[in-house]
């Protein structure tokens, strides 16, 4: 080919590889991480260093054609009780003996008014006490234009502890998962609504999520509640998303109620069947036939992260600890690992029986407000 025909030789895209940069590692992901006192002490310290760490991993999130308009960011706390003894019109009883339920609601005043009220009966039909709602207040002029078509009514709703059954903390929190599953099931068959109109980004005694359509840096000015010197806690788990295998919405944002997740879940369909297969043998010496009235655990239409954390919370509200339930559904290569030590072989090969992995790759931090960990699934 002589010189003339030949193609024109075309600058290189993007840097080059330098020092320890080499472009070969780029990777579009989400930003995941965490921040913890040690000895569970509470501070506002560490929810200020835990936005600051959100807000430095905004170059692993991502914003489409709006630039103000992020895939995804939020935190994940303690229950700030001192904040929400000061700002409540309503009395709680102690910290641990009421919960506090995040909720993304319509903007239509009808249709909210109707989940409010199927929200306040089946609280109290379940022995619970339906003790209020709050309105969460917030700065919508921090949303950007898309996000703003989309944007929800954001209130909280606050639940005291009344069952004689509940003896401990494990107790109230099994009981809450069972209404939050009881309330989606309710709303979903009688009122109609999908995700998009209801979502529930927390529903704990001892966690809250403040998430949304929004970038990093966005979150702290958003939530007005974030900037009060109440708002304490001895964990701060973040995230900054990076929309893959679906696009950004206000529910689709992280963290989730126990989870972070960074990748995909690249085994979902197999999963979603196996776990729709067995749902009916299912059994709960903790949960006894109550059980029965969450079914369908797994649902069509969520994403792979909401799948996860939904298995992972019913899997820890079993009665498995936080970290067994994690190594349950992201196993270790463990089969030809011949310097694994037989016991933690025995434990993967044990539950190898009844739960498939969930397999990436992928990155999951997780917490239940008392534990906090990390760990890689296999494929890294």
């Amino acid at each position: 080919m002589s010189k003339s025909n030949q193609p024109p030789i075309l600058p290189p895209l993007g840097p080059q590889a330098q020092g320890m940069y080499d472009p070969a590692m780029d990777k579009d992901s989400c930003g995941v991480g965490f921040i913890a006192n040690f000895k569970g002490k509470r501070s506002r310290d560490i929810v200020d260093k835990g936005i600051r760490l959100m807000c430095n991993l905004e170059h692993r999130g991502a914003e489409g054609a709006d630039p103000k308009t992020g895939d995804g960011a939020g935190i994940m706390i303690n229950l700030p009780d001192a904040f929400f003894r000061k700002n409540l019109t309503f009395t709680l009883p102690k910290e641990g003996d009421y919960a506090v339920g995040f909720l993304f609601l319509p903007q239509n005043a009808e249709v909210r008014a109707a989940i409010e009220n199927v929200i306040e009966k089946i609280i109290i039909d379940e022995g619970e006490e339906f003790l209020g709602f709050r309105d969460v207040p917030v700065n919508k002029e921090y949303a950007g234009v898309v996000a703003s078509k989309t944007i929800p009514v954001f209130k909280q709703v606050f639940i005291g502890k009344k069952s004689k059954k509940i003896k401990t903390s494990d107790d109230f929190e099994r009981k809450l998962f069972l209404i939050g599953r009881l309330i989606d099931r309710r709303i979903r068959a009688e009122l109609k609504l999908d995700r998009s109109q209801y979502y529930v980004p927390s529903f704990s005694s001892r966690t809250i999520v403040y998430k949304g359509m929004l970038l990093g840096d966005q979150v702290k000015k958003f939530y007005e509640d974030l900037k009060s010197p109440d708002f304490t806690s001895a964990f701060c788990l973040t995230h900054t998303r990076f929309s893959t295998n679906t696009f950004p919405t206000w529910d689709l944002a992280h963290p989730y109620r126990q989870i972070a997740h960074n990748g995909e879940i690249n085994t979902l369909r197999g999963n979603m069947n196996w776990m729709a297969a067995r749902q009916m043998v299912m059994q709960s010496p903790l949960y006894g036939d109550e059980l029965r009235r969450m079914l369908p655990i797994v649902m069509e239409g969520q994403s792979d992260t909401a799948t996860f954390d939904t298995v992972l919370e019913l899997l820890v509200m079993g009665g498995r600890s936080l970290p067994h339930a994690v190594m349950m559904m992201i196993p270790e290569a463990w089969s030809k690992n011949k310097a694994m030590d037989a016991d933690r072989r025995a434990f993967y090969e044990y539950h190898a029986t009844f739960m498939e992995p969930w397999d990436g790759p992928a990155a999951i931090a997780f917490t239940d407000g008392r534990i906090i960990g990390a760990t890689l699934d296999r494929n890294g």
